[in-house]
């Protein structure tokens, strides 16, 4: 009987081609033995619902993985679009790692779907400022996915993701839930928790929380044209992914 290899950082750092990993000083081997599987079987079930090969998971090893490193008051995760990292605190908990794979997507298509895709870098955010969008069918579906989570059905409005979002601002005076890269990672959320991972450590929230109970996730027949959107755009990428690599193979 072959002798299975326990899941650690390194298993997940050459299964999904990280460009590297990193762990906090402060965090145990205890705590890094346990969280490491829990970050494999995320990476995985997301794997899956994208319909696509280990290399979108790492963004063709331009992603970086920080775990129990820096971190701010209050943040579980963020994403840092300065080193392209994607960063859980030690006490994360589950849930937060969808939310950050969204932003990392969003700024890696920026500008592989745009020619200028602005100081921010974000895709979502250069579709709303009609940056120039580079012609390609995926670039559309991509373009598709933006319009269905920032706008109305006919397109001439902002969405009620948008408004129940820039509700929420307004009464914490902040800028921050109605901000394009925000609105797009919580839809990206919604639409991986509705394809029911097998935990909770990759999404949780969407569908019952303090926040998807103020609107500030996407609710009803906007969701599910979201979801439809994504399920498209993703599985003609995870094709034309899976053909690339049979040729290069």
């Amino acid at each position: 009987m072959t002798e299975q290899i326990p899941i650690s950082f390194v298993v997940v750092r050459r299964r999904f081609d990280f460009r590297s990993i990193e762990v906090g000083r402060w965090v145990t081997a205890q705590e890094r033995d346990r969280a490491a599987p829990r970050f494999h079987q995320a990476l995985s079930d997301l794997m899956t619902i994208l319909r696509a090969p280990e290399n979108l998971i790492s963004l063709r090893s331009t992603l970086g993985l920080q775990y129990g490193i820096g971190g701010r008051p209050g943040v579980a995760a963020h994403y840092i679009p300065a080193t392209r990292q994607l960063a859980l605190a030690k006490n994360a908990g589950a849930g937060s790692l969808a939310h950050e794979s969204g932003h990392a997507f969003d700024h890696y298509m920026g500008s592989k779907a745009f020619r200028n895709s602005g100081k921010h870098g974000f895709a979502s955010v250069a579709w709303l400022n009609s940056a120039d969008q580079k012609e390609h069918s995926l670039n559309n579906q991509l373009s598709n996915c933006f319009r269905t989570i920032l706008l109305n059905e006919d397109g001439t409005q902002p969405s009620d993701l948008f408004r129940c979002s820039q509700q929420a601002d307004k009464q914490r005076d902040v800028l921050y839930y109605a901000q394009p890269e925000e609105l797009c990672a919580r839809a990206f959320e919604a639409f991986v928790e509705d394809s029911e991972p097998t935990n909770s450590f990759l999404v949780r929230g969407t569908l019952d929380s303090e926040e998807a109970r103020a609107g500030l996730y996407p609710q009803g027949r906007q969701r599910q044209e979201i979801n439809d959107a994504f399920g498209q755009y993703f599985e003609n990428l995870g094709r034309a992914l899976f053909r690339e690599q049979a040729k290069a193979g």
